[in-house]
């Protein structure tokens, strides 16, 4: 079993050189996603993910072999942030060639307590918790009402304010992680940073509020990075086009200029499935 956390900067290095040791495949994902254990020199073991590009599935609205690079310049965005909220991705070779590679996040167990709900979940209209936020209404196959609901938790906030500078087209339920160290943490950020708007995620219970001013702060810094001779848009100029890197510097900056979360589009808002 690979050691659970080697130091920060031991990590970054056992991930982005360290030999990778195929150990399974996620076959619910829908691209190529191999579990990994990425060894380092001296033995120690770090799990991860590795979509390689050639495992990615043509999509008709984004470039095909595109997705990693995406993954990856996502994850760039966010630690410019500051937020941690995309654990630690890389882009470099593997056993089937180029891909990203992304450390392994080891979850909190369900609850065995039915009442206790995840950060995202479903449940009936009158067992809705105060410190949860409602998000869409329907009814299950049986025809008995349900809401989507989701956690009134800043760590969860900061990923849905993060969603839409990425412009992350795909933030379902199952793509938010619950961390054993106290983190929430979001996956699969491979159709991420369209120029056209795209955003559809379930975390809309924010919507038309005012995003905290730590949070603006930290996005009004990102914009200045993002400029013509910023270290950002450097570190993500390779990975996806300027024309991309533009958008996500409008977007920073349309956020900081209204100070408030997005409403939903009128047309799909919510990725399907939701989970």
């Amino acid at each position: 079993m690979a050691d659970a956390s080697p130091p920060d900067s031991v990590s970054a290095t056992i991930l982005a050189e360290g030999e990778l040791v195929v150990v399974g495949r996620i076959r619910s994902a829908s691209n190529a996603a191999l579990v990994c254990d990425a060894v380092g020199g001296d033995e120690t073991e770090l799990r991860c993910v590795y979509k390689p590009v050639r495992g990615e599935v043509p999509l008709w609205d984004f470039p095909d072999g595109t997705l990693a690079g995406r993954e990856v310049a996502s994850y760039l965005i966010s630690d410019a942030l500051g937020w941690s909220v995309i654990p630690e991705t890389v882009l470099r070779d593997g056993p089937a060639g180029p891909g990203m590679v992304q450390r392994w996040v080891e979850t909190v167990d369900a609850p065995d307590d039915p009442a206790r709900l995840d950060l995202v979940d479903l449940c009936p209209p009158a067992l809705v918790p105060e410190d949860f936020k409602s998000v869409l209404e329907a009814y299950t196959p049986a025809g008995d009402p349900v809401v989507l609901v989701h956690a009134d938790d800043p760590r969860l906030q900061r990923m849905a304010v993060l969603d839409v500078v990425l412009n992350n087209a795909d933030r379902k339920g199952g793509h938010v992680l619950e961390g054993l160290d106290g983190g929430v943490y979001g996956i699969d950020h491979g159709i991420c940073l369209h120029t056209d708007d795209k955003l559809r995620t379930v975390l809309w219970g924010w919507a038309g509020e005012q995003i905290p001013a730590h949070l603006l702060a930290d996005i009004a810094s990102l914009a200045d990075d993002l400029g013509p001779d910023g270290p950002v848009r450097a570190a993500l100029a390779g990975l996806i086009t300027d024309r991309e890197i533009g958008a996500v510097a409008t977007r920073c900056a349309e956020l900081v200029d209204t100070g408030a979360m997005p409403y939903p589009p009128g047309r799909r808002p919510i990725p399907w499935p939701p989970f």
